[in-house]
């Protein structure tokens, strides 16, 4: 079988987002959202939370169930933040909410603006580590806290891809390897303290019986998860 034509981020989340739900639609994003929420504050009142690289809004759900004063959605994506606004319209729960489109390297707010700054599976669309570490740094107040997670890197060795199908074609999104050592060393120069890091399996009763998949995947951690916490 072919390997789908890879695609830069802003161009397959164009084609993605009409079919993209908010919620964790596959085996791999279900074992990271475990972990991701087994990390995120049970309750968050009070609080503002940035979700960079929203997507269709999952994330910013989530806080908001958990009581966040403010969500903030940045995304590349105006496909996306389309999608993120029809869910979150849904959801009354009187927090103020803003969809913003930006990028990661270039996050359009304020120094300081997050308690909390979310980051799940986004980091991997871009080839550099440390730039994209620094922006949500900066968001993120002195203390505060940031969640974030990428597809492990042993996916990457295995020849793993983010693919997705549009109409009759299978497409994937670009996707950089970026190991441990490396989250370490950026993080050491940026002055954030890795706090925890979680690496989650599949849960083999998650997995339909028709799926077609490497079943090395039961086998590896399938994503890398960071509590950070910026320092000043």
């Amino acid at each position: 079988m072919s390997r789908p034509p890879i695609l830069m981020p802003a161009e397959a989340y164009a084609l993605w987002a009409s079919s993209y739900p908010a919620h964790a639609h596959n085996p791999v994003m279900q074992a990271e959202e475990r972990a991701m929420l087994e990390l995120m504050p049970s309750r968050l009142q009070g609080q503002a939370v940035l979700d960079a690289g929203c997507g269709s809004g999952r994330y910013m759900l989530h806080a908001l169930r958990r009581g966040a004063a403010r969500v903030i959605g940045v995304d590349i994506s105006p496909q996306m933040l389309e999608r993120a606004g029809a869910e979150l319209v849904t959801f009354q729960s009187g927090a103020e909410v803003d969809l913003v489109q930006g990028s990661l390297t270039a996050l359009p707010v304020p120094d300081g603006r997050a308690n909390l700054t979310i980051c799940g599976l986004v980091i991997g669309h871009l080839e550099n580590l440390e730039p994209s570490l620094a922006e949500l740094r900066r968001v993120t107040r002195p203390g505060g806290t940031l969640l974030c997670s990428d597809v492990h890197p042993i996916g990457h060795a295995l020849g793993w891809v983010r693919d997705f199908k549009s109409g009759d074609r299978h497409y994937a999104v670009r996707h950089t390897q970026h190991l441990y050592s490396h989250w370490h060393a950026a993080c050491q120069a940026l002055g954030l303290r890795i706090e925890q890091v979680l690496e989650p399996m599949l849960d083999p009763a998650g997995i339909p019986d028709s799926a077609h998949f490497d079943r090395t995947a039961l086998e590896v951690p399938v994503a890398l998860v960071f509590q950070l916490r910026r320092l000043a």
